[in-house]
């Protein structure tokens, strides 16, 4: 099916968000989210990650904005698009389209990598890469079942590699070890403190260099700043409380928001959803699963 930039842009015209739209989320495991999900016309606004985004499209025509180009995949092509990339998505085809992703916390794929490169940057959007195909439906084909300890490694290497193979040009970049220990201590005590306000100082302390080489050693290794990190930890609490049916205003004190509408805004700039959406979106994708 050929697609044009005018049709598309006229479906999303004319399919704004619909109730047959689902999402469904497996399990959540430690630096890995996987989840599918169905839309007929409008799918998400623009927003960003600070993980990989790497999937396939399952069916119909899926297109997006991407680094200033439209970028549309088909049925069996692979989807890459690196941490804090801004990005949309929509149906460019009647029918809708059917994906399933991959979101991967860019720490596992440099340890995966170890002292063979720095964190791949591909490119192109879309592609059909056999390796990267074999290693997503490795961790994407059963979504019911929880991924057992190692066949999460071998998903993690299997994409590590596929994704240096992408751009051999990683290769080249081998990242200081001393400075990986300090993104290391830096992260974790992020990860342990990302219900409150988190000092420029403090992280000095915790990693042991100065605020800016931090800034640029945590992006170099992380695909993001040490703030977007620490934002996108209180956006996954406010994920896991919503799941559990807590109210927004509950959801943005307990998870260190100012109020329900900070929250909502960064919410929607980081997932692309309103939560209030994304939450109705998940209880359909629970019943589109016991539907067989």
């Amino acid at each position: 099916m050929k697609v044009t930039e005018g049709s598309e842009r006229r479906l999303e015209r004319s399919c704004g968000p619909s109730p047959r739209d689902w999402l469904r989320s497996a399990a959540p495991q430690a630096g890995l989210e996987r989840i599918e999900a169905y839309f007929t016309g409008h799918a998400y606004d623009p927003h960003r990650h600070d993980t990989y985004a790497i999937g396939f499209t399952v069916s119909g025509v899926q297109c997006f904005d991407y680094r200033g180009a439209v970028v549309c995949s088909t049925a069996g092509n692979a989807i890459v698009l690196h941490p804090d990339e801004v990005h949309n998505g929509r149906a460019g085809a009647p029918g809708g389209f059917r994906y399933r992703m991959l979101y991967v916390e860019p720490r596992l794929i440099q340890a995966a990598l170890g002292d063979r490169g720095a964190l791949p940057f591909v490119r192109t959007a879309v592609n059909a890469d056999p390796r990267l195909l074999a290693a997503l439906h490795g961790g994407l084909d059963d979504l019911e079942t929880a991924l057992e300890p190692l066949a999460e490694d071998q998903v993690v290497v299997a994409l590590a590699d596929a994704l240096l193979s992408l751009d051999p040009s990683a290769g080249a970049r081998p990242p200081p070890a001393a400075c990986g220990r300090a993104v290391e201590r830096a992260r974790s005590f992020l990860d342990a403190h990302h219900d409150r306000v988190v000092t420029a100082g403090e992280l000095e302390a915790a990693s042991g260099l100065d605020r800016y080489a931090l800034a640029r050693q945590f992006r170099a290794r992380l695909g993001t700043s040490p703030y977007r990190y620490l934002l996108m930890r209180r956006l996954d609490q406010a994920r896991a409380l919503l799941r559990d049916g807590d109210a927004l205003a509950d959801t943005a004190a307990a998870c260190g928001f100012a109020d329900q509408s900070h929250m909502t805004r960064c919410f929607t700039r980081a997932f692309g959803l309103p939560p209030g959406r994304w939450r109705a979106m998940q209880r359909a994708g629970g019943e589109s699963g016991a539907r067989g």
